[in-house]
């Protein structure tokens, strides 16, 4: 793990969305340690600042890093304008990260709202890289219109070796498929409550409702793994800008069971 960021370079640059980009980064000198689906990066935009950015896949090279970043800030935008040949700063790996491993067996559910795809795609491509250490392996997302899906052509090639299944809130011209609540679509997902690992990502209000819904399905609490998010400073737990409750979600985080997740989440103050 790096305390000062790590210079890389900018190797690919993808657009997603209107407001959200793909961005390959190749270490310029030594690479960082491995990165484990789940875990995040603090990405350093020169000299605007660093926000943290969850992996969203490992790079071609194997030593780099790839990350969805949406521009909501002044630090994500320069991040997003940053084209190839430009340089970014990178510490991590940091947090804990989504543990596919306890999930073999298992019948895998990926579940994932908007930008929550992103640090999901590591998880879900690990998975289906060793398809035999599962059961049925799906993956459901939902996103506002049709304009905010992300790794479009990606999802097809994906359908090959998982169950996909995607819905949107409002649909646009020429959307012919789902469209409502991402939970709406485990009706028609096959999986085993007793014997089943869901993960999930997204808005706070979407996990809250899937969660809520996977549990009343008979899947086991502590089986329902969340990504949380908070304001992320120092990525070590001693700022304590990322408190939530008892926890510290750069070191606990921000992947966390259910179990716990569920009284926190349900206190509006936090």
């Amino acid at each position: 793990m790096s305390a000062l960021p790590v210079p890389h370079e900018v190797t690919a640059w993808e657009r997603e969305t209107p407001d959200t980009v793909t961005l390959t980064l190749e270490p310029v000198g030594d690479p960082l340690p491995a990165f484990a689906p789940g875990q995040f990066a603090m990405l350093h935009a020169f000299p605007r600042g660093e926000v943290p950015i969850s992996l969203s896949q490992t790079s071609p090279s194997g030593h780099g890093l790839v990350h969805t970043v949406r521009a909501v800030g002044p630090v994500s935008r320069a991040l997003t304008e940053s084209r190839p040949g430009r340089h970014v700063g990178v510490r991590g790996p940091f947090g804990i990260g989504w543990d596919l491993p306890a999930a073999r067996g298992h019948d895998v559910l990926v579940i994932a709202g908007g930008l929550g795809l992103a640090p999901l795609r590591p998880l879900l491509l690990r998975a289906l890289g060793e398809p035999q250490a599962y059961g049925q392996i799906s993956l459901l997302v939902g996103a506002r219109t049709p304009d905010d899906l992300l790794y479009t052509g990606q999802r097809r090639t994906w359908s090959e070796a998982a169950r996909v299944a995607v819905t949107v809130d409002r649909p646009g011209p020429g959307w012919r498929g789902e469209v409502g609540v991402v939970t709406a679509l485990l009706d028609r997902t096959p999986y085993r409550p007793d014997r089943t690992t869901a993960f999930v990502c997204g808005p706070e209000v979407m996990m809250r409702a899937t969660a809520r819904e996977l549990v009343h399905r008979g899947i086991p609490a502590p089986r329902v793994r969340l990504s949380l998010e908070r304001n992320m400073r120092c990525g070590t737990g001693h700022c304590g800008h990322c408190q939530l409750g008892p926890l510290l979600l750069c070191r606990d985080g921000p992947v966390v069971g259910w179990d716990r997740a569920e009284s926190l989440l349900a206190v509006r103050e936090l």
